[in-house]
C-alpha cells in the first residue's frame, strides 16, 4: 500500500499550499510539513519549494509527482484486484475430478440449479486414482479440494466426512474383449466358474465384503485375487494383461478401451455420492443445501 507521505505530497502538489492540503487531508499544516520533510529526506532531494505565496514543485518534484500518481493508482488497483480475488476464492467450490471419479455428475446437477445468477463458481481440480494419491486427496478435503463425486461404500469415510447420497451404482463384471465372456449380454453365477476374479480386498466396504462372503461360501469354483481398496487404471490394465475378470461398476464401462462391462444377475449396488468435509466452508454448505433440496424434489434422497 502506498505511504501516507506520498499521498500527502500529491495533495500539496495539486493544492499549491500546505494550508490548503491540510484542509484536504483533515490534518494540521504542521503535520503536512512534517510528512513532506520526511518524504524529501527519504528521497534525498528537495521536491517542494516553500514561498510566501505558497508552494511550487521543483524539477525533481514535478517528475516525482507524475510517478507518485501512477504509484498510487497502481496500488489502488492492486488492492482492488486482491480483494476481488479473495472474494472470488471465498465463493468458489473446488471440485476434485479423476478418471474413475469424474465430476460430471456434480456439474450436471449444478447446471440444474444455477441459472447464471448464483454467487458461487466451480473450479475443477484434478487428482489421481492410485491409492497414495487418493489418501493425499482425502487428507486435503476441505482445504485444497472441497468435494468430489464417487463410490462411497466406506465405513471410514462415513465417520470422517459428510456424504450427500446420490443414486447407487450397479456392481458388474468386466472382462477383456478377447475373453470368453465378453460377448455375453448378461452373466450369472455359473458363468464365473473356473475364473479368476479381481476383487477389492476385504476391508470397510460392507457391500463388497458381502459379495466376497457369498463367493467364498457358495461359489468356491471362483478364484479371488485381491486388489487395493482404491481402484485405479492399473487394476483395469491388470485385468486385461492377465486375461481374467474383475468386479467393476457400470459407471466405469468406458474407462479402458480393451475392457467390456457386463451386467451380472446379482443384487449388489454401491453407494454413490458427493463427499465433502465435516466442517465445509460456507459456499460448499450453500451448494450442498441447494443440491439436497433438488434431490429431495426429484425423489433421489
Amino acid at each position: 500500500m502506498y505511504s501516507r507521505e506520498l499521498a500527502t505530497f500529491v495533495v500539496v502538489a495539486e493544492q499549491g499550499s500546505f494550508l490548503k492540503a491540510s484542509k484536504e487531508c483533515y490534518i494540521t499544516p504542521a503535520s503536512v510539513m512534517n510528512q513532506i520533510n520526511k518524504l524529501e529526506s527519504l528521497v534525498g532531494v528537495r521536491l517542494i519549494e516553500r514561498t510566501n505565496q505558497g508552494t511550487r514543485l521543483t524539477a525533481a518534484g514535478r517528475a516525482f509527482y507524475q510517478d507518485a500518481k501512477k504509484l498510487i493508482r497502481q496500488s489502488e488497483q492492486a488492492i482492488a484486484r486482491a480483494r476481488q480475488i479473495g472474494k472470488d476464492e471465498q465463493q468458489t467450490i473446488r471440485v476434485g475430478t479423476s478418471i474413475l471419479r469424474p465430476c460430471k455428475t456434480l456439474v450436471d446437477l449444478w447446471a440444474g440449479i444455477d441459472d447464471g445468477t448464483l454467487p458461487v463458481a466451480i473450479r475443477i481440480v484434478p487428482f489421481d486414482d492410485d491409492p497414495a494419491s487418493m489418501e493425499a486427496m482425502l487428507d486435503s478435503l476441505g482445504r485444497e479440494i472441497d468435494c468430489f463425486v464417487g463410490p462411497c461404500d466406506s465405513l471410514t469415510w462415513r465417520e470422517r466426512y459428510n456424504i450427500l447420497s446420490l443414486e447407487p451404482v450397479n456392481c458388474c463384471i468386466a472382462a477383456p474383449r478377447k475373453h470368453r465372456l465378453a460377448k455375453k449380454e448378461m452373466l450369472q453365477w455359473s458363468d464365473l466358474d473356473g475364473e479368476t476374479l479381481l476383487l477389492v480386498k476385504r476391508g470397510d466396504s460392507p457391500v463388497l465384503n458381502r459379495l466376497r462372503d457369498e463367493i467364498e461360501r457358495n461359489h468356491p469354483q471362483i478364484t479371488l485375487l485381491d486388489t487395493p481398496h482404491f481402484y485405479d487404471t492399473n487394476v483395469f490394465n491388470q485385468c486385461e494383461q492377465m486375461g481374467c475378470i474383475m468386479e467393476t461398476l457400470d459407471i466405469w464401462r468406458d474407462v479402458h478401451p480393451s475392457i467390456v462391462t457386463i451386467p451380472m444377475m446379482w443384487d449388489y449396488k454401491i453407494p454413490y455420492g458427493i463427499v465433502y468435509a465435516k466442517k465445509p466452508a460456507a459456499p460448499m454448505q450453500t451448494v450442498v443445501t441447494m443440491l439436497r433440496s433438488r434431490l429431495i424434489t426429484a425423489g433421489v434422497s
